[in-house]
């Protein structure tokens, strides 16, 4: 009979999952975090600690360094201060499976609404001075939705502090790219279907057209911040109620259906959705940090400087779009109340988030 084989003695140590002592470590089941409800949600159990840092778990550090010395997720990426950063918690509770869930599900709705519309070629029914519209304005603004998308949300959802954080904003990202994408393929399917339809005439216009010459510089100025907390704030806050919905709701909305346009409503009333969702875990974040018991006065403070450098360019930005609204040929709504609806929006969410306008910004 062979001799059994030794090796070397098993040294049991405290290093396996488990070990530790604590409240509830006896249970079947518990969490090495508190849960935002009486129970840990799934979007909670898959996203809350799974990018830890050295204020939890990572004893030792960081693993890694940017060649500048700075190491993983460093909180001086932004003036804003938290006593702690991991309690926020995205409202929306979005995650792998329910981004994927919910993107599908949006295209899905936009394909059903282009094939009908294609099959009944109801874009004969479009007064013709609304296709020019949507040739040169309404296909512009997926550039500005692309640039937020590509230079403003994906490098900040790279340098916010927590997993819980980077996903939201992620969201925000594939949002704006997902619908700068759908307007894109929009514009070839228009192309197809519409005589004489310039589906490159967006990009010129978007180049040259003295009206867009401000919305262009806001996001160009937002994609060059390097502060991510910064270039949420000023997009989300400011640039989305005063451009983005002023353009998307206050225009395309309202005057779309009107002169028989039914199927780009489709688009912008998702992309819609798309931002009052974004808004919320916005306003979560912002709250979170203006509430903090340390360090909210302090953020509150800087986040009134930064209405003060933002504001006057997406103010500026919304003034020079006017022109668009004389376009169509039906006058649904004028530019000033468009605007005035804009502001009042923009207010609510100040006003939602305990924030004043600085006496020196006018609107």
């Amino acid at each position: 009979m062979a001799e059994s084989t030794t090796g070397p003695a098993i040294n049991i140590t405290d290093a396996g999952a488990g070990a530790a002592t604590f409240s509830g470590s006896e249970s079947r089941s518990y969490n090495y975090f508190t849960p935002k409800g009486r129970h840990a949600s799934v979007y909670e159990d898959v996203t809350v600690d799974v990018q830890p840092d050295p204020k939890r778990y990572l004893l030792q550090g960081w693993l890694y360094a940017f060649a500048d010395g700075t190491a993983g997720y460093d909180e001086s990426w932004t003036k804003m201060k938290s006593s702690d950063w991991h309690i926020f918690r995205d409202p929306n509770e979005q995650w792998h499976r329910t981004i994927y869930v919910r993107q599908a599900n949006t295209e899905r709705q936009i394909q059903q609404a282009l094939a009908i519309a294609n099959s009944q070629n109801v874009y004969e029914t479009w007064d013709t001075s609304w296709v020019k519209c949507v040739e040169t304005h309404v296909s512009a603004w997926m550039h500005p939705e692309y640039g937020l998308g590509m230079q403003v949300f994906t490098p900040a959802q790279r340098d916010a502090p927590t997993n819980m954080i980077n996903n939201a904003i992620c969201v925000n990202a594939m949002d704006k790219l997902r619908f700068a994408q759908d307007l894109a393929l929009y514009n070839l399917n228009l192309s197809e279907h519409i005589p004489n339809f310039n589906g490159s005439e967006h990009k010129q216009v978007w180049l040259h057209d003295p009206v867009w010459f401000g919305v262009r510089e806001n996001v160009e100025r937002l994609a060059a911040t390097p502060d991510w907390a910064e270039a949420t704030f000023a997009t989300n806050v400011i640039f989305e109620p005063l451009c983005g919905e002023l353009f998307r709701s206050q225009f395309v909305m309202q005057f779309a259906a009107p002169h028989g346009d039914f199927v780009t409503p489709t688009l912008f009333g998702i992309a819609e959705y798309d931002y009052e969702h974004n808004l919320a875990y916005t306003k979560d974040l912002f709250e979170m940090l203006i509430d903090d018991d340390e360090f909210g006065a302090e953020n509150k403070r800087i986040m009134g400087e930064w209405l003060t450098h933002w504001v006057p360019y997406s103010v500026a930005a919304a003034r020079q779009l006017q022109p668009v609204w004389s376009q169509p040929k039906q006058k649904i709504l004028r530019f000033e109340d468009a605007y005035d609806r804009a502001k009042q929006r923009f207010e609510s969410i100040l006003q939602k988030l305990g924030l004043e306008l600085p006496k020196e910004v006018e609107l």
